[in-house]
């Protein structure tokens, strides 16, 4: 295996560090990508996180990998990238310099914006490397996500990797355009994405689901041993819905990320902050709070909570 111009045997372990751009201040922006590989071959996986700077769950999931030595395989080759946007995890900001998504500059260019160049090195260095991957993530905008898998499921070997993975909740989640997700798939390889916890804040359940869920799905690709088993069922959402403020003001939850929601159920209350109203939430569905808004202060029309529906 050769990645960026450096070499990895079978049996070696390395840290290639790849320079993707340098500020105006001259200091540069690498990245930094441990690379372990089994002597005897088999599948390769990648995980990666902090695509978006300020989602730091799965960047301390991959770190804690390395740390334990988890990510190294009994067979095959594990890509580990704790952090892509590098820039963006230190000012803790979801995008590069630029103010682009890098998870929405796929494929890339090579001599577009800052954005569009990470893409393009994921693109053209890691994607032809790879056959699946898990791309951590977390909610974003003061909002958290119950921990869950998501993925394309009409693609029979992502709903294996999916169960394999058992997170408690996997979503049906169509591709969004020029994503990291959707160009790999482009190439014929399986990504997963796991969202957990909320930005900038580390939520350790979710961490240490995402480091479960990550074993489990290397001892289904043979890549591992041992893993713990889930002591929860993997729950299949098939559509999910957003409940939304229909006034502005202060929003007061009645419920928890992860709760089994009846329809007509309170949900919570958005209050006048000056004591002129109080507006209440009630669910129109059935199902479970896979996303909860952690912001109280909420407009008309903000997405206040992410409902999975149980039909």
């Amino acid at each position: 295996m050769i990645l960026h111009g450096i070499e990895i045997e079978p049996g070696e372990e390395k840290v290639v560090d790849v320079n993707i751009a340098r500020l105006p201040s001259h200091t540069t922006i690498d990245v930094s990508i441990t690379v372990a590989r089994a002597v005897e071959p088999g599948p390769v996986l990648l995980l990666m996180g902090g695509l978006h700077g300020d989602e730091i769950n799965g960047s301390e999931i991959v770190r804690r990998m390395i740390e334990k030595n988890d990510h190294i395989p009994k067979i095959g080759t594990v890509i580990c990238i704790p952090i892509i946007n590098v820039y963006g995890f230190i000012y803790f900001s979801r995008y590069v310099p630029d103010g682009k998504d890098v998870n929405r500059s796929f494929p890339g260019n090579k001599n577009g914006s800052l954005a569009s160049r990470m893409a393009y090195f994921l693109t053209n260095e890691i994607i032809p490397l790879i056959d699946y991957g898990i791309d951590f993530h977390t909610g974003g905008a003061d909002r958290t996500n119950y921990p869950q898998i998501r993925c394309m499921m009409k693609d029979e070997k992502n709903v294996q990797l999916a169960e394999a993975f058992h997170a408690p909740f996997t979503l049906d989640s169509k591709f969004r355009p020029n994503s990291l997700r959707q160009t790999a798939n482009k190439f014929g390889k399986n990504i997963l994405v796991y969202e957990g916890g909320e930005s900038s804040r580390f939520d350790e359940f979710a961490i240490r689901e995402g480091i479960k869920g990550t074993k489990r799905m290397m001892q289904h690709l043979g890549m591992c041993e041992e893993s713990e088993k889930a002591s929860y069922k993997n729950l299949v959402i098939k559509n999910s819905s957003w409940v939304r403020a229909k006034k502005s003001g202060v929003f007061l939850s009645a419920v928890k990320s992860g709760d089994v929601i009846k329809k007509n159920q309170l949900l919570g209350h958005v209050n006048d902050p000056f004591g002129g109203f109080k507006s209440k939430i009630t669910s129109s569905v059935n199902g479970y709070v896979i996303g909860l808004n952690h912001n109280p202060i909420v407009h008309q029309g903000d997405a206040i909570m992410h409902l999975g529906v149980i039909k």
